[in-house]
């Protein structure tokens, strides 16, 4: 079952990349208004999840709503800061620069938020191989952005 979640996340990383080129490129085609583009990208999902939720019969579970702790709420906002984001930053550095400093900050704040158990969240504490890992990943990134100036062949 766990590489059914592998695969998901993989999936979803896919479409990270490809969604920030298209909503990039549906930016470009509204004379380069990427809060609109934003806008109807978030537009088009809700319209999608909501289609799913009547599908599934889950309106019932919308009366819990207001019993929600006010932290719950900011998963959208952090969603539009991230679509919008995308698409005005990966125009201007590459789908794969900008892809590497999100999966960066991604890394960073899930290892803390593993290690402290944040938002209600098991605890995984950091140990040496994902010091070693993070390591790793900023040496892959050193080279990814200024390897063509040191290896030149």
């Amino acid at each position: 079952m766990q590489w059914l979640y592998l695969s998901m996340a993989l999936i979803a990383g896919v479409l990270l990349s490809t969604q920030a080129a298209v909503n990039s490129q549906l930016a470009k085609s509204l004379l380069q208004q990427p809060l609109l583009a934003a806008f109807i990208s978030f537009l088009i999902g809700t319209l999608l999840l909501f289609s799913i939720v009547l599908f599934k019969g889950q309106l019932p579970t919308l009366q819990l709503l207001p019993q929600q702790a006010w932290w719950k709420w900011t998963g959208g906002l952090m969603g539009a800061f991230l679509v919008c984001s995308s698409i005005i930053v990966a125009p201007k550095v590459g789908v794969a620069n900008m892809l590497l400093f999100i999966i960066m900050g991604q890394l960073c704040a899930g290892l803390l938020i593993d290690h402290y158990g944040w938002l209600n969240m098991p605890l995984k504490p950091i140990d040496l191989s994902k010091i070693m890992g993070m390591g790793i990943i900023i040496l892959g990134l050193l080279v990814f952005f200024f390897g063509h100036k040191w290896l030149k062949f």
